[in-house]
Order: structure tokens, then C-alpha cells, then sequence
């Protein structure tokens, strides 16, 4: 039902525009009978009223017997009699015309059959052309015809639109589908209203020849094709949404794995080795220092804890974070390990994925050289909206096999986050790496 009644005001206006369509057609009958008209022999009418009764061939074709003595009989073509529903031995009151002039010689026109045209009356009441046609006469009739093609179009859409999907319960088999289709088409077609020269009746209860017949059934073939049709398209455009739906879904869904399991690797990491530095002050029985590195300790922690499963964090938030950090280090390093930071303070409040920073500083501890004589200095700056951090190679003699999942891990975060990469720069003398960070009013 939700289905149904999010899409209930498309399939009521499709289904109003079908009935118009339907029951506006007989505006283009007399267009294409027209141009169908076998009339490109014949030149007005002469003006002269006749009488005569209608003698209808096995072929269609038929010739009235005038009262008059001009002429035996004038021609009456195929399409005439099926137009106005002539029927054997009418009798008629008609005007008659003439072959023109440029396809007939003046000896031909004068042997030539005149041919009917305008027909006055029949059997002695008036003929109204107009009356053939499935024209509405008044406002009653024409909202009934509307109504009927409207509300049958609609039971359609919605009978076909209700497919039963793959392991669900919900929605109409294809036999049930088949069965409510033609259900509707035939107590449509058993119940349609006809317009008559009498006004509106119903064809189950009137008493119509076979043009009313053939009438009745094109509105309702013509209105179970268009509804099949849309019904197709419509189908058509709900799967390929629910496609691009789905597949959004999947994609939101990996890229949170992908988040956490990048997340859960770096937490372990940092875990022991914050661990084997407060087991270093521990051996020292630095009491004061343990303590103040439990402090700094818990607080990273608490950051991770709070700001590891977000995906983003303001500069200032990270900074503070890595002040933190950077202390951890400076106690197992004492006065060979300096970090110089310089944010500019309109950057603050520029966003950047969380923990972005760890691994950086960590990398730079783990693979360079730090010795009194050979000091460590890592630089953290801001330059044009990019975080920069850098820090001078110096390669240790004993050298730690690399895995790379680190920096590997903060890329993949980056991307998955922002969309964008990080420059990373790797020359003999200085490894730098490049964060652009996010304005705030950007989305």
C-alpha cells in the first residue's frame, strides 16, 4: 500500500489523459475518413436536391434509383455507405456531384454517373452526420464517458504496476495479474458508455449495430495497449531506480567497512606502542612523569574513542590531539625529538578526517634516526588551506622493515572520506606529505 499511494497521482493523471485521448478521438474520424474519401474525381455540388431509393451490391457499392428524370441513378462509393450506414432501400434526400472537369472530357461528362453528395434525409428524417460519430451531446454524457475510460485505465495501471518481486510476499502474481486484466477489460467494454443521437446509453442494454460495436472495442483495445505500455515504462524506470538505490546503499555500506577496518588497524597500533612507552617510565620509577603520561595518555585515547568512528574533525580538535601525541614521544625522547607547529589560525575551523595526523608523526619516529647529536625536527604547518607535515630523512643504520599500512591506511581514509588524495613527497633528503583540507561551508 505505501507503493500505491506514492505513486497514485501519476497513475490518476496517466490515467485521465488516456480516457481524453479515448474519447476526444472522434475529432480525428472525420479528418482521416476525409483524406480517405474517394472524392479526388468529384467537384462541388451541383445544388440540386434529389430523391431516390438506395440499391445496395454484394461489393458495398451502391446506386440510388432517382425519382427524377434526369438522371437513371447516381453512384453512392463504398466508403459513403459504411460512413453514413446505409442500409438496402433507403429512401434518400441528397444533393449529387459532379466528376471534375480536367479529368473528363465534355463527351465523358455528359455519359459520367453523378455521385452522391450531401445527404438530407433518410427514410424521411433529417440526417445529422455529426450523430455517427461517438460525439458527446451534452455535459452528462461526456463526463460519464470520461469517468469510465479514466477509472478502467486506472484499475489497469495499478492492477499490472503491483508485480510480485523475487522472495516477497507483497504484490499480484502474474496470474492473478492476467486474471484482474481481464476482469476489467471486459466488464469495461460490457459497460461503456455509447453516445446516440438519443443521447447516452450503455452498451450492455442498447440495442447498436456493428459501427457502435467496432467502436466500443478500439476505445477499449486502444485503452489496455496504452496502459500495457506504461505500465512497461513505468516498471522499467522503478527497477533501474531501484538499482541505482541499491547499489548506493552497497557503496555507503563498503565504504563504512572499509572506514572501520582502516580504524580498527591504526587503534591497535598506537595501543602497544603507547603501552611500551609507559612501560619505559614505569622501569625509571619516574613517578610524576607516569603520571602526567597517563594523563596525555587517556586523553588520546578518549579522542580516538570519541572521534575514530567520525568521519571528519576540525584542525583544531586534530591539533590538539597530536600536541598529546607529539608528548608521548617527547618523554621516551627527552631533548632529541622537537616538533615545530604553526597553524595559521584561520584554518581552525577547516575540517580533515580524524587521526589523520597519527600516523605521520608515528612514521616519522619510527624511521628516522633520533640521537642527541642528530636531532629529530618535524614540521607541522598550514599553507593556502593544506596541512603540511614534514621531517628530514635520516635513515637509521639498524632500518625496520616498512609495511607501509600506515600511510597506506591514511590515503584510503582520505579518499573515502573527502573524495580527494594527499600529495605525498619522497626525495633523498625530506619525506613531506600534503592534507588539503575542507572549508566549512563546503559540502
Amino acid at each position: 500500500m505505501k507503493w500505491l499511494k506514492s505513486n497514485i497521482s501519476i497513475h490518476l493523471l496517466i490515467a485521465v489523459a488516456l480516457s481524453l485521448v479515448i474519447n476526444f478521438s472522434y475529432l480525428l474520424t472525420p479528418i482521416i475518413t476525409e483524406r480517405g474519401m474517394d472524392n479526388r474525381d468529384l467537384d462541388g455540388s451541383t445544388g440540386v436536391h434529389n430523391t431516390g431509393t438506395l440499391h445496395l451490391e454484394r461489393d458495398l457499392h451502391a446506386y440510388i434509383i432517382c425519382d427524377c428524370e434526369l438522371h437513371d441513378s447516381v453512384y453512392v462509393s463504398r466508403w459513403q455507405v459504411q460512413r453514413f450506414r446505409l442500409n438496402d432501400h433507403d429512401h434518400l434526400h441528397f444533393t449529387t456531384r459532379r466528376p471534375r472537369h480536367e479529368n473528363f472530357s465534355e463527351e465523358q461528362l455528359d455519359k459520367a454517373h453523378l455521385s452522391l453528395g450531401e445527404i438530407v434525409q433518410i427514410n424521411g428524417e433529417d440526417f445529422d452526420p455529426d450523430a455517427i460519430y461517438d460525439r458527446p451531446s451534452h455535459a452528462v454524457g461526456f463526463v460519464w464517458q470520461i469517468l469510465h475510460y479514466a477509472l478502467a485505465s486506472f484499475l489497469l495501471i495499478v492492477i499490472m504496476c503491483r508485480r510480485r518481486k523475487e522472495g516477497r510476499s507483497r504484490g499480484l502474481s502474474f496470474a492473478h495479474r492476467f486474471v484482474g486484466v481481464l476482469l476489467v477489460v471486459g466488464v469495461a467494454f460490457y459497460l461503456a458508455p455509447v453516445m446516440t443521437p438519443n443521447g447516452l446509453d450503455f452498451f450492455f442494454k442498447g440495442d447498436f449495430n456493428g459501427g457502435a460495436y467496432f467502436v466500443v472495442l478500439t476505445k477499449t483495445l486502444f485503452m489496455l495497449v496504452v496502459a500495457m505500455l506504461y505500465t512497461r515504462i513505468f516498471n522499467l524506470m522503478r527497477q533501474r531506480q531501484q538499482i541505482v538505490v541499491e547499489n548506493e546503499r552497497l557503496k555507503t555500506e563498503n565504504m563504512t567497512t572499509r572506514y572501520n577496518m582502516l580504524v580498527g588497524q591504526i587503534n591497535p597500533h598506537f595501543f602497544f606502542n603507547s603501552l611500551n612507552s609507559l612501560a619505559m617510565l614505569v622501569r625509571e620509577r619516574d613517578e610524576q612523569r607516569a603520571l602526567e603520561y597517563i594523563d596525555q595518555l587517556s586523553y588520546t585515547f578518549r579522542y580516538i574513542i570519541q572521534n575514530g568512528q567520525s568521519s571528519t574533525t576540525t584542525l583544531k580538535e586534530e591539533i590538539e590531539f597530536a600536541n598529546a601525541y607529539i608528548y608521548l614521544f617527547k618523554i621516551r625522547y627527552a631533548d632529541k625529538l622537537f616538533f615545530d607547529i604553526d597553524i595559521d589560525e584561520r584554518y581552525c575551523e577547516w575540517t580533515l578526517p580524524a587521526l589523520s595526523l597519527q600516523p605521520l608523526i608515528g612514521n616519522a619516529v619510527k624511521h628516522n634516526s633520533i640521537t642527541t647529536k642528530r636531532p629529530l625536527r618535524v614540521s607541522i604547518r598550514t599553507v593556502d588551506g593544506v596541512l603540511e607535515i614534514e621531517n628530514p630523512k635520516q635513515p637509521k643504520l639498524d632500518v625496520e622493515s616498512s609495511t607501509g599500512i600506515g600511510l597506506q591506511n591514511l590515503r584510503s581514509r582520505w579518499h573515502i572520506i573527502t573524495g580527494e588524495d594527499i600529495e605525498i613527497v619522497d626525495d633523498d633528503d625530506r619525506f613531506l606529505v600534503r592534507l588539503p583540507l575542507k572549508h566549512p561551508n563546503t559540502k
